[in-house]
Formats: structure tokens, sequence, C-alpha cells
């Protein structure tokens, strides 16, 4: 369309050429480049600097050449021979190299423009002021909205990319649910049943199988939420996450199936408080005995309990422990959730296990 236009003003203006023969020679090396550049510019991986280059070599060109074909007095009259034709190559350039690209290239056409109206020693009209103006404002709009297309493609691409990767995920999940890991649980019911020797080969098909299913949903859980979630480098954490490690055989983890969100600090001090309950489990239960952690999400506080099925703790044991110096559970556990605000509550009565209760207060997270 613009190389019409630059037909028409030739024509309409004809009677003010020098040479004739000149400007249809421009004309014409304007048809064969748009053509030229209609094919290249189509295909993404040809929009390279160096075509944009040559493409700025030729539009520039053919505005230089009105001032051997055209007199002084056709600047006043019409704009240079390459007309608004020009502004292909400032919105290409807007494109491969952005907003700054493109200003640059409309600031040098108005340079340009001024450059050979003062060679020609034609008159400077305020056309000249608003041409560039417009061409500053399209390159800067269109450098723009490619800068945000492409991204939005970028992040498309990367998305379909995920949602394949999920899957494939979940296919292995299914595949993997229905073969290995209940040859595993059946291994372990079945050493738990003969006991002996076969009972730790049970222990350890025990183990494998919490581990294999910890991964195959940690690894399906924190696919769904990249997918899901806007991209972010802080922000709130989900406590699931750094709970899940801690399961084992011995060991279960009940959380909600939606995610429990708290600031960074809080979600990891409260792991390490019930890494500290659980180890307490480990170390002064006897041998096998199994513990639970149960996550609740209220709309106020989160409260996590940890309960085993352990001989109890006396009454007396924690005042006792602290008077001696060891100060485990009261640094570890009851400190910790005392320094995030919440409170803790221990429940236990002999041959009956102990509960303890955490309860951590939202605080805008």
């Amino acid at each position: 369309m613009a190389l019409a236009y630059a037909v028409v003003l030739v024509v309409q203006h004809h009677q003010y050429l020098d040479r004739p023969w000149v400007a249809w020679s421009v004309l014409s090396v304007m048809a064969v480049w748009t053509l030229t550049t209609q094919r290249v510019y189509a295909d993404p991986a040809r929009r390279t600097s160096r075509f944009l280059c040559a493409d700025l070599l030729v539009t520039f060109g053919c505005l230089f050449a009105t001032a051997l074909a055209a007199t002084p007095f056709y600047l006043t009259q019409a704009p240079p021979l390459s007309g608004y034709w020009f502004a292909g190559a400032a919105l290409s350039a807007g494109v491969i190299w952005g907003r700054r690209g493109a200003a640059v290239v409309a600031l040098a056409y108005g340079f340009a423009d001024l450059t050979l109206r003062v060679v020609m020693d034609a008159a400077i009209t305020a056309a000249t002021a608003r041409g560039v103006v417009l061409l500053l404002l399209a390159g800067l709009a269109v450098g723009y909205m490619a800068r945000v297309a492409g991204q939005a493609e970028e992040r498309f691409t990367q998305a379909v990319i995920l949602e394949a990767r999920i899957r494939e995920r979940e296919q292995l999940a299914r595949s993997i649910h229905d073969s290995v890991l209940q040859v595993l649980a059946l291994v372990r019911r079945r050493g738990d049943e003969i006991g002996g020797e076969a009972a730790e080969l049970g222990r350890m098909s025990g183990e494998q199988e919490v581990r294999l299913r910890s991964l195959i949903t940690d690894g399906l859980d924190t696919a769904a939420q990249d997918r899901d979630a806007p991209r972010a480098t802080a922000g709130p954490v989900d406590l699931r996450d750094l709970l899940r490690p801690l399961e084992s055989v011995l060991v279960t983890v009940a959380a909600p199936a939606t995610r429990v969100l708290l600031p960074e600090h809080t979600a990891r001090e409260l792991a390490a408080a019930v890494a500290a309950a659980l180890d307490n489990v480990a170390r002064h239960c006897p041998e096998g005995t199994r513990a639970w952690v149960l996550v609740e999400d209220e709309p106020d506080a989160v409260v996590v309990t940890v309960r085993d099925d352990g001989p109890g703790i006396p009454a007396e044991r924690l005042e006792r422990a602290r008077a001696e110096g060891r100060l485990g559970v009261a640094q570890s556990i009851l400190g910790r959730v005392r320094d995030l605000g919440g409170t803790t509550g221990v429940h236990s009565d002999p041959g009956e296990g102990t509960e303890l209760e955490m309860r951590v207060p939202r605080r805008g997270d």
C-alpha cells in the first residue's frame, strides 16, 4: 500500500521531476525490494539484524535518490520518493531490535530528511517533524507489541511442553502403581508375616515403596504447581513439600490435597520442629515405634500434630530434662513454635503414646 501511494505521488507531481527516469527506476527498485522483504520477513528464522541493515540501506538509498530525480520544489509538494514506504523498514526494526531500535531508525529518518532538504536547498516544512513523530510512535508501539507477543509465544510453548511432561509422568505413575508399588507392598506384608530375615527384607521393601511413592507424588505435584501457578522468585512455601521427605515406613504424613502456604521462614521452622519431634520418637522410643504427622490448614492458623504409639512421656520427665540441660524438646520444638508466635501442646500418658500439637497463626501469608 505504501508503494502504491508512492507511485501516486510521483504521477501527481510528475512535472516537478528533473529526471523522471530516475524516479521510475527508484520506484522499480522499491517494488522489487518490497517483494523481497515480504518473502524474507515471512520466515522468522531469516529475520536477522544483517538483513534489516540491508533493508535500511536500500530505504535510505531510495530516500536520497530524490536529489537526483526531483527539483527542490518537489519536496514542498510531496515527501521524498520513498514516501511512507520508508515506514516498513522502521517497523521491521521495531520487531527485530525492539523499541529502542525503532526509535533510533525514526530519528535517523528525520535527520536524513533534513539532510536531503539542505543538500537540495529545499524548504524545510512542518511535515518533516510530523512524519518523524508519527514514525516514532508507530515504531515504539510495534516494538512493544512484538516483545509482548514474543513473551506470550514463549510462555505458551513452555506450557505445552510442561503439559506433555505432566501427562508422561502421570502415565508412568499409573504404570508404577500398578506394578512396582504393589509388588513392594506385597513383599513388605509377607516379610512381616514370615518374620526373621524375611522381616528385614520386608522392611527394606517398605522403605523403597515409601520413597518411590513420595518421589512420584512430589514430581506430579510440583509439575502441576509449575503449570497452574505464576512463576515467582520468592513468596509463600508449601508446607507439604517440606514434610514429605520425613515420611518413611514408620512415619506417615497426612496433609490436605490443596497447598498449605506459609511464609518461607515460618514453613521451614515449623518443618524443623516436626523433624525434631520425629527424631525424639526414633531416639527415645522402642524400635519399630510408628509415628503420624497430621497437617490441618485452618483459616487463621496451621496446625501440625505429631503422634506416636510409643510408651508415652511421664509428666515430670520434660521438666527434669530441662533442669538437666537437655533442651531438645524445649528449644528445638517448643522454642521454634514460640518464636513463630504459636503455641504447643503436649498430651501423653504412660503406655498410650505421645501427641504433640503445634499451632502457628497466619500473618498475612
